[in-house]
């Protein structure tokens, strides 16, 4: 079955997507896990395309890609039998301090029989409709301070976890936030991959990881904004004009999405690195061509417009300190030595 027979079959059984884009997702196979980074990343951006909301597909493609790269990667038989196909959201980020491994304060502490979890979580992406959430938490400190970390399967029912909505952040519906707060007890097999490794062999690569499949979510907005605009916009040829540039650079932007999500999956990300800081550098000049094509050229009102073009934005609030970090990077490696 190709994505847009899934997305056919989905629609048929999702009265509204964005309230609750998982009805229907069952029906139409999409909620098992797919076979490689490419297939998400083509049905994210089907999904974005098809509804003109972001969080669509972020939210269907958050639980695939979290499951793909923490669970199938990490978890032992056991574990995946257990939650392999089931929601679960990362909790990295912390209140008012990020993801900084040096500023990070969740510990968890190792007792008889299992593990003890506190501390706090902040911006746990799908966190409110998860049925586990996998928490980095602190398990060893050096003499020096340096932190080494553990990943641990919090199953939402645990007695001691509490979630709590992301105040004041309502962008990107249906896509949800939430904090988290822990004071748990965990058995001794909750622990995902081995004690100490976490930080550098999980969470470092899932920012990068999470970007790349990401391009194709703000593929699939563009493309939903230039099928509106081609309805609604002038017919002048400024207006044809500026939006063949348009239709041009999206679809320089597909073909270098594509590329990098392609690397990603033959574990060669660093590969299309460039790449993939180039692409974000093009999205944003996008969504200020995308905002001058329609004020100028686009007389109809449409309200689905407006709020495309506000997530859009939103997007490029998420994580801005760490792209910048790689992007100076990316720079400097034309600088002559100091």
């Amino acid at each position: 079955m190709d994505i847009a027979e899934r997305l056919d079959i989905w629609q048929a059984h999702c009265p509204d997507p964005a309230q609750d884009p998982f009805a229907g997702m069952e029906e139409a196979g999409l909620l098992e896990p797919f076979e490689s980074y490419l297939a998400i990343a083509f049905t994210k951006a089907a999904l974005t395309e098809r509804t003109g909301l972001i969080g669509v597909g972020s939210v269907w493609a958050g639980r695939q890609v979290v499951g793909r790269a923490f669970l199938d990667r990490f978890a032992t038989p056991e574990q995946l039998a257990r939650w392999r196909g089931h929601a679960a959201s990362v909790a990295i980020s912390e209140p008012k301090v990020g993801a900084h491994p040096k500023h990070l304060r969740t510990r968890a502490t190792e007792q008889p029989g299992g593990w003890h979890l506190e501390g706090e979580k902040a911006w746990v992406s799908n966190g409110p409709s998860a049925e586990v959430i996998i928490v980095l938490a602190i398990t060893d400190e050096d003499a020096t301070g340096r932190k080494r970390y553990g990943a641990f399967l919090v199953p939402r029912d645990t007695p001691g976890l509490t979630l709590t909505e992301m105040p004041g952040f309502h962008a990107l519906r249906p896509s949800r936030h939430c904090n988290i707060t822990l004071d748990c007890h965990l058995p001794a097999d909750a622990l995902l991959g081995e004690r100490g490794t976490a930080y550098d062999l999980m969470a470092l690569p899932f920012r990068d990881l999470e970007d790349a499949v990401g391009t194709f979510g703000l593929l699939g907005a563009f493309r939903h904004l230039l099928g509106r605009f081609g309805h609604i916009q002038s017919r002048s040829d400024e207006a044809v004009l500026s939006l063949g540039a348009l239709v041009g650079l999206t679809a320089v932007f597909a073909a270098g999405a594509e590329a990098v999500v392609t690397a990603l999956d033959q574990d060669a990300l660093t590969r299309e690195g460039a790449t993939l800081i180039g692409l974000r550098v093009l999205a944003a000049d996008l969504l200020v061509r995308a905002r001058a094509h329609h004020a100028a050229h686009v007389q109809t009102e449409d309200a689905a417009v407006d709020t495309l073009l506000a997530d859009l934005e939103a997007t490029f609030t998420v994580a801005r300190g760490p792209r910048a970090a790689r992007q100076l990077r990316l720079g400097a490696t034309l600088l002559p030595a100091a």
